[in-house]
């Protein structure tokens, strides 16, 4: 019960970090978010590791956290340009649910198949990660699928499909240490993007607004960390599917902050991942 009850508080954390991120990015850009909240997600954690005496990560901790920390960053710009790019309406749930699909298919290799109920709840976790991540304007479907609008979608989610399954692996012996590895190996790769042609297009258009980026790191942690716990207590792939249905906490945002409309088909999803969860506690 444990994992269920961490899996959908990380949902919740990283659903509401998207709201807050995705509408500051409307003034400052991505990047400016993304890299302002990474950098302070790993200030904060410096500051409190120690202080707790965390438990010490090996070599190899080290190197898996990082390298998930790399995918993690790659995945979330990928996902950013493809909804500049593409159709947002394709983009969101394309990514979020090969997110959710690749722990599973390593947890069903690794771990074997889950007993039925759970192999249910799974199917319907990821249906409703489909179903909530779908924009309201379902017109903008319309027009036919092309592999050109598929591929960043794809290459999005298999980054943040990998973050998990790397995330879970690096923190399997510690909490706190992992999360610094993570946000190291992810500024590395983001001041990276500094020394490419793009560079003039990633300075922010306004000054960021730190207070929200505070709130969104710890938002980020508290995802993390409810992420890894729910990893230790349960099977990987239930945990990396209930953390897959942030979308549905920033659809619930976006109605109560910003008087948005939800569609049928995110309330749907809502209502499906209401079941899910119910079948994964039995």
């Amino acid at each position: 019960m444990l994992s269920i009850v961490c899996g959908i508080a990380t949902a919740l954390c990283w659903g509401v970090g998207d709201f807050i991120g995705g509408a500051a990015s409307r003034k400052t850009g991505p990047y400016g978010m993304t890299i302002g909240t990474v950098a302070c997600g790993l200030l904060l954690l410096l500051i409190t590791a120690p202080l707790l005496a965390a438990t010490p990560l090996s070599p190899s901790g080290w190197l898996i956290s990082m390298l998930a920390g790399a995918f993690d960053a790659v995945g979330i710009l990928l996902l950013y340009l493809s909804m500049t790019l593409g159709r947002l309406s394709l983009s969101a749930p394309v990514s979020a649910l090969t997110t959710a699909a690749l722990p599973v298919l390593f947890g069903t290799v690794t771990q074997g198949i889950p007993d039925l109920p759970v192999l249910l709840g799974l199917v319907l976790a990821l249906v409703a990660v489909w179903l909530v991540s779908q924009e309201q304007d379902a017109s903008a479907t319309a027009a036919p699928i092309t592999l050109r609008e598929l591929w960043l979608p794809l290459l999005s989610g298999t980054c943040l499909g990998i973050f998990l399954i790397l995330m879970h692996a690096g923190g399997s012996s510690s909490l706190l240490w992992p999360m610094v590895a993570v946000r190291c190996g992810g500024l590395i790769i983001l001041l990276l993007f500094l020394v490419t042609p793009i560079r003039a297009k990633l300075v922010p258009a306004a000054p960021l607004p730190w207070n929200l980026i505070v709130l969104n790191a710890l938002l980020d942690l508290g995802g993390n960390s409810s992420y890894i716990i729910a990893g230790r207590h349960g099977r990987m792939d239930v945990a990396a599917v209930l953390s897959a249905l942030y979308p549905g906490a920033t659809v619930f945002m976006a109605w109560l902050m910003l008087k948005e409309r939800i569609s049928r088909m995110q309330l749907t999803g809502i209502i499906s991942a209401l079941g899910a969860i119910a079948l994964l506690a039995l």
